[in-house]
């Protein structure tokens, strides 16, 4: 299934601050099903078509790459889809540029409280869900689930032994559960988070049983889909650099803090890092 539609990820080596770094382009992986969210939707889109369903729900923010990734994949495998979307005052806004895309797909937005929102993963909420859109495969937000970090296990390969540091951005945790599941015992996952608080080290930690990872919040300027003058500014300099795009929801700040963290001296110089560039870009048009 996703197979026939993927293209290839080559590795990109730049000269960041004082050293060579890695940048793995799964945003190249698929132009709609990008980055990540390529590896966490494919086996759930197995999943979906072997139990025989025709129909697809999933949540997401009003900014979500997992929703916009789910619309396409499922316009293009055949399935209908509906997303979940937390704020119900969207209902009455013009759509934005990720909204809308799903819109376009095929996907129906379904417009809910934040509270209401906060019951996704409730067995009881899920259930009346599922009274309420019958026959649909629900995906959980971001994509996350066994499925997903199985996916995404999938995005390091044998060669891979060689890096000491892996870097990517987080949101649900699923994509950094896969790298950590599939990391060597000598390698060091480094997650950064695109949200304020310590709750996806809670999270995470929930998901596996390895201890050689961590996720900062540092550098997410201080909350989901917020930015900084600073952010903007390092963005703009490393695309006119090295002609590689950015967002500034994940990327943009995954690689702020990995500049910051080389300048500041955090890792050794023989230190070679692989730093995982998961997609996301049409959130470049908030």
């Amino acid at each position: 299934m996703f197979e026939k539609i993927a293209q290839h990820i080559p590795d990109q080596r730049i000269w960041l601050k004082d050293r060579f770094v890695t940048i793995r382009r799964l945003d190249l992986v698929h132009p709609q099903i990008s980055g990540n969210k390529f590896f966490k939707l494919k086996y759930n889109f197995l999943e979906a078509q072997q139990l025989g369903f025709k129909k697809l729900l999933t949540f997401g923010g009003a900014y979500s790459n997992h929703i916009a990734a789910t619309a396409f994949a499922a316009r293009q495998f055949g399935f209908e889809s509906v997303g979940i979307i937390r704020g119900e005052e969207l209902a009455h806004q013009p759509l934005n540029p990720t909204l809308a895309l799903a819109q376009q797909f095929g996907m129906q937005l379904h417009f809910v409280s934040r509270e209401e929102y906060r019951r996704k993963q409730d067995a009881n909420y899920l259930t009346a869900l599922a009274q309420n859109f019958p026959a649909h495969y629900i995906i959980p937000e971001g994509g996350t689930n066994t499925l997903a970090i199985r996916g995404c296990q999938e995005i390091l390969k044998d060669g891979d032994a060689q890096f000491d540091v892996i870097c990517c951005a987080v949101g649900t945790g699923g994509t950094i559960t896969g790298l950590i599941e599939a990391s060597q015992p000598h390698q060091q996952v480094l997650g950064f988070s695109a949200l304020k608080g310590n709750f996806l080290n809670e999270e995470v930690a929930k998901l596996t049983k390895k201890r050689n990872w961590s996720i900062l919040d540092d550098y997410c300027c201080s909350g989901y889909a917020k930015t900084t003058p600073e952010l903007i500014q390092f963005i703009q300099h490393f695309e006119a650099e090295y002609d590689i795009p950015l967002e500034q929801i994940y990327t943009g700040k995954m690689l702020l803090g990995i500049s910051n963290l080389i300048e500041k001296g955090c890792f050794p110089p023989e230190t070679k890092l692989l730093i995982l560039h998961t997609g996301g870009l049409q959130g470049r048009n908030i």
